[in-house]
């Protein structure tokens, strides 16, 4: 690699790859994408050595050295590269931002994820979720304020992709009769990072696929 070139490996139509490249896109980086092939079989060695310990994209990387984990690899980015900041400059601005993307990741995902896999016990977690997202964004038009940061990148998976899974038969989470701020947020981030997005009449196929495939082993 070049002294100051910059990859990420991740898997095309992941919202944690798509995260990193939302972020490179908003700041204006050019960046090479390498797709990792098989992420339940034979994990590449590019992989395997980038990241040993959890095994997962997106990995990036910058002048040879490889970071994982999108949000960290998010705030590196908005670290390293100054223009059109994704964290707000304010230290106490910035620590909510990590709070709220770390509750997204931590709490919403898993909750939401195990819903779509079929576990209806876990429809009250990712509804009490969402009511704490939609309550944050009183009075705000993104999460990030005026303009795309953190924990709108972090909620990308909400915005775009759970619209998609709903579409093609999992449980209706969210909806605008109940979360009328979060679902009016989603059209507002989608219309910004739209060209930033999986395609999807691409991803829509993509993701029916796997969620068909999922029940049918059921």
């Amino acid at each position: 690699m070049g002294e100051e070139e910059v990859k990420v490996l991740g898997v095309w139509g992941s919202p944690f790859s798509t995260r990193v490249e939302i972020a490179l896109k908003l700041k204006g980086i050019p960046y090479d994408s390498i797709e990792e092939e098989d992420l339940h079989g034979n994990k590449s060695e590019l992989l395997l050595k980038s990241n040993p310990v959890h095994k997962k994209i997106p990995v990036f990387f910058h002048a040879g050295k490889p970071i994982a984990e999108s949000l960290v690899i998010i705030e590196y980015i908005d670290e390293t590269w100054k223009a059109n900041p994704i964290l707000p400059h304010d230290p106490y601005q910035r620590a909510l931002a990590r709070f709220w993307a770390k509750f997204v990741d931590e709490q919403c995902m898993p909750a939401i994820g195990k819903v779509f896999y079929g576990d209806d016990k876990a429809v009250k977690e990712a509804h009490d979720c969402l009511k704490i997202l939609e309550n944050e964004l009183e009075g705000k038009r993104l999460f990030g304020g005026e303009t795309i940061g953190l924990v709108d990148i972090a909620a990308s998976f909400i915005g775009y992709w759970m619209g998609l899974l709903q579409e093609v038969g999992a449980v209706k989470l969210l909806t605008n009769e109940k979360y009328p701020k979060l679902c009016k947020w989603s059209e507002e981030f989608v219309s910004i990072v739209k060209e930033y997005l999986p395609p999807r009449d691409r991803l829509l196929p993509h993701i029916k696929a796997r969620f068909e495939a999922i029940h049918a082993s059921k």
